[in-house]
């Protein structure tokens, strides 16, 4: 293949990693997709993406941007740029809710989080434990949990059931959002009900972010039965949804790239950068 020649391969590969889940997380999805499509893009490609993931509106504003750029590698090197600068912004600002020997919960995984909590670690010398749960059927939080200990984190991992019970026991939760609208933060399933839960206990509870997470409206992602049993029987019916909502005036702030404002303050910023993102 000669310098600088696309290779479809690439694309195909890219595509079949996010539709499986092998890549997760809104920035991973976003990055990937912003790859495959500079390796072959077009309106096809595109619309082959968007429909791999339905939840994520970070791929969704990133895709949208390139295709309606005249020079597709001049966006794509902007769009990765905010990216990481924004996540780098999110992860300093969330680093400072962290204090000493909190016990910190947090659900599923998240890059933001993670980093939050590496960087509370290494760069403020923070001492906290962090609580999660599995999350089946895909079991992020053993990930998340792994990710952690590589970094002399200490974690407390337990099944799903007890998510309330271990909620209880902590001081701060923080959990990773893959979209925003005006009223919700949409992660994983189950975040809703541990942000009332933490709530009613006055648990200060922070979804972590970026801007270009925001979208008008948002379609709830449903895996495939199989994920959650493989075994087939006509007369049982398997629902297995992967995202929920909880309510922005449930949570005590968003942690951004814009610092720790309220939900209000957040999406109003998010909306006209994503606005900015779209136009240039």
């Amino acid at each position: 293949m000669k310098k600088g020649e696309k290779n479809p391969f690439v694309f195909e590969s890219i595509l079949e990693d996010i539709k499986s889940v092998k890549i997760q997380g809104a920035e991973h999805i976003a990055k990937a997709a912003i790859k495959a499509y500079t390796n072959s893009p077009s309106k096809e490609s595109a619309k082959r993406l968007l429909a791999t993931r339905p939840t994520e509106p970070l791929m969704q504003n990133a895709l949208h941007a390139l295709t309606s750029s005249k020079n597709t590698e001049v966006k794509a090197k902007e769009l990765l740029s905010y990216i990481e600068y924004s996540h780098k912004e999110a992860v300093k600002y969330g680093s400072s809710l962290i204090k000493e020997d909190m016990n910190v919960y947090s659900h599923c995984h998240s890059s933001t989080v993670i980093d939050i909590l590496k960087y509370a670690k290494y760069k403020l010398h923070k001492k906290f434990v962090v609580y999660t749960t599995e999350v089946e059927p895909l079991l992020q939080g053993r990930k998340t949990a792994e990710e952690l200990s590589k970094s002399r984190i200490k974690v407390i991992l337990a099944p799903d059931l007890t998510a309330e019970t271990m909620l209880s026991k902590c001081d701060l939760f923080l959990f990773g959002s893959d979209a925003f609208t005006k009223k919700y933060a949409v992660n994983k399933i189950g975040t809703a009900m541990l942000v009332a839960h933490a709530k009613l206990l006055g648990i200060p509870r922070y979804a972590c972010g970026t801007s270009l997470k925001y979208a008008h409206k948002v379609t709830l992602e449903k895996r495939k039965p199989e994920e959650l049993w493989k075994k087939q029987n006509k007369n049982i019916l398997i629902q297995n949804p992967a995202f929920d909502q909880a309510k922005l005036s449930d949570i005590s702030g968003v942690v951004s790239e814009f610092g720790i404002l309220s939900g209000k303050s957040f999406i109003k910023k998010a909306r006209e950068t994503v606005k900015l993102i779209k136009k240039h």
